[in-house]
């Protein structure tokens, strides 16, 4: 893993704009979503969390609200507290890997989902913690990292075994982001769902329907960019 960088604006490489369609995301969305789960008590911890994120990004105490977002806010919320916490402390590099490596599955995944919507998602020197969240057997884990910072960063080696890693621990393939456009063509990927269907079913085990949709996404004439694309 490369030295982390510490928090604040710094010299990246930028995204090229294939990565920078992927990593796209609006936090208002986020936002918005948020407040339509949370009552007015939560939503007033909510608003003092983030003041205290925005106040002072580099201190502790906005870490606090970050970990007990769960308890505060309830769990459907909690990820996209954190991801709004996340935002509004501008978390870099070093609190983002700290984050990741003393947190909770949840807290993980919500580390994961907010790499869009921060400066280090348009680099990819997070990627050792997708990478990480990849080799786990957690599905929410496994969900938030083949999200949008996996679809601009992963390799083509890396992130065909991140889909064939959905289909192993039955994350659904919607939550790939950039399926079709990275599956388009990739002869390999054809070939490895082929072997990964084949070995299930010498197994007498289940092929996932996911494989099939997969598969056709392969076909070079396929759409790169369905309606239903992530």
């Amino acid at each position: 893993m490369n030295p982390p960088a510490p928090d604040g604006p710094a010299s990246r490489p930028a995204a090229q704009p294939a990565q920078q369609a992927e990593l796209s995301a609006d936090i208002e969305d986020v936002r918005a979503r948020t407040q339509a789960q949370l009552d007015a008590v939560r939503r007033t911890w909510l608003s003092d969390a983030l003041a205290e994120a925005a106040r002072a990004p580099r201190q502790a105490a906005w870490e606090l609200y970050f970990a007990s977002a769960g308890r505060h806010c309830g769990r459907t919320a909690a990820s996209d507290v954190r991801v709004l916490l996340l935002h509004a402390a501008g978390a870099g590099e070093e609190t983002l890997i700290r984050l990741y490596r003393q947190g909770t599955a949840a807290e993980r995944a919500a580390v994961l989902r907010a790499l869009p919507h921060l400066p280090t998602g348009a680099t990819p020197r997070a990627l050792p913690l997708a990478e990480d969240a990849l080799r786990a057997n957690d599905t929410t884990l496994v969900a938030a990292a083949v999200g949008p910072y996996a679809a601009a960063w992963l390799d083509p080696h890396a992130w065909r075994h991140a889909v064939l890693k959905c289909l192993f621990t039955g994350v659904p393939l919607d939550a790939v982001s950039g399926l079709a456009r990275r599956a388009r063509g990739d002869a390999e990927l054809a070939r490895m769902l082929r072997d990964f269907a084949r070995e299930r079913t010498a197994a007498g085990r289940p092929v996932p329907a996911d494989l099939d949709r997969a598969l056709a996404l392969t076909d070079p004439d396929a759409p790169a960019d369905p309606p239903e694309e992530n």
